[in-house]
């Protein structure tokens, strides 16, 4: 206990820094998962802009993405961080690799809550004559929103997960201070604190994400 309480300060830096991963993370993933789920949605058959190029493409693409495991992913997209970020390991290049792979898996969650709007709704949108972006952002996504919201609190406890294994390649927050100084150090406590501070956290992430659901579901 006496070594959690020395520890502390570089409790409170780890937690700070998971923050700062995840949130640009959630940010960066967000946007990504937004545009691709909005592109396999939009270009299935039968939809407003079908397109069935694009579509394949867009679906091999999460298809093979998603199933693999963060820490290969991590790995194998390292080359890739170098040459846009310009380094392999350390926050920069987690925030990249985490955003990636996040932009894939968020892609699949987006267009499957796409799919729950009733299609009655774009129909009638399209016969007063709304084009495709006025139909995006005035019908599909408020429409959608609820769902939207509550896929994006599942991926932040996901980011969370990503970003502790991140620890494993240099990466900083919660995963790399409990390896370093529970795991490594024999010292469970300093790893329990660490996954509790996890385990809060996420919580009331969850929390939020399910109160602001709530308040879309019954707009």
């Amino acid at each position: 206990m006496d070594s959690l309480i020395d520890l502390l300060p570089e409790l409170w830096i780890a937690a700070g820094e998971t923050l700062y991963i995840v949130g640009l993370t959630l940010f960066f993933g967000g946007i990504g998962g937004l545009l691709v789920g909005l592109g396999l949605y939009l270009t299935r058959a039968g939809s407003i802009l079908e397109n069935r190029g694009v579509f394949v493409v867009l679906n091999l693409l999460v298809n093979i993405v998603r199933p693999i495991p963060f820490i290969i992913f991590l790995a194998a997209a390292q080359p890739l961080a170098r040459v846009v970020v310009g380094t392999g390991i350390g926050n920069a290049a987690i925030i990249f690799t985490i955003s990636l792979a996040a932009s894939f898996a968020m892609g699949r969650i987006v267009e499957q809550n796409l799919l729950t709007v009733t299609p009655g709704v774009i129909e009638a949108a399209r016969s007063v004559g709304a084009g495709p972006i006025r139909i995006i952002f005035t019908v599909l996504l408020p429409e959608a929103l609820g769902p939207l919201i509550l896929g994006y609190t599942f991926i932040f406890v996901a980011l969370v997960d990503m970003s502790a294994v991140a620890g494993y390649v240099g990466g900083g927050g919660l995963g790399n201070f409990a390896l370093l100084y529970g795991y490594r150090q024999f010292n469970p406590v300093v790893t329990w604190a660490a996954v509790l501070l996890i385990i809060v956290l996420v919580q009331l992430v969850q929390f939020l994400g399910n109160w602001l659901a709530r308040k879309a579901f019954r707009r």
